[in-house]
């Protein structure tokens, strides 16, 4: 299978690991919008596992844990920290489109499309202007 779909299972593995430190620093509303993130990269981290296993293939373990890129202390820490997961994994499903056709080509640009919703949502509910970029998932 793919290595560009190993890396995004990687990726999502990542993401459900940021989406703890996150949510706990959450209430109402925002709190709500991390549990449906972490449940939607959940959902994808189990298709995923099930397409790179189908026929004996094997998929990569998920790390015990992961290094977060600053420290989350605080709600506006914890918004960031789901853009900058959400930009992340939106890149790492971009680069997934170029080594991927048919069903997975098509798997790969609904997530890419997922994760940049996904984080234009935290970038409004942050203030950070502007809400979209130009092209979800590429470097700025």
């Amino acid at each position: 299978m793919s290595a560009a779909l190993e890396a995004a299972l990687t990726a999502e593995y990542a993401a459900i690991f940021a989406y703890g430190p996150i949510g706990v620093r959450l209430k109402g509303a925002a709190a709500t919008d991390a549990r449906a993130a972490e449940a939607a990269h959940r959902t994808r981290r189990d298709a995923l596992v099930l397409l790179l296993t189908t026929g004996g293939g094997k998929a990569p373990a998920a790390a015990a844990s992961y290094e977060l890129p600053f420290p989350v202390t605080d709600a506006a820490a914890a918004v960031r920290l789901a853009v900058e997961i959400e930009e992340r994994t939106a890149g790492i499903w971009r680069a997934a489109l170029a080594g991927t056709t048919g069903a997975e080509r098509e798997r790969a640009l609904d997530a890419l499309t997922d994760c940049a919703v996904r984080a234009t949502r935290w970038r409004r509910s942050a203030g950070i202007n502007p809400v979209t970029v130009a092209f979800p998932g590429r470097p700025a």
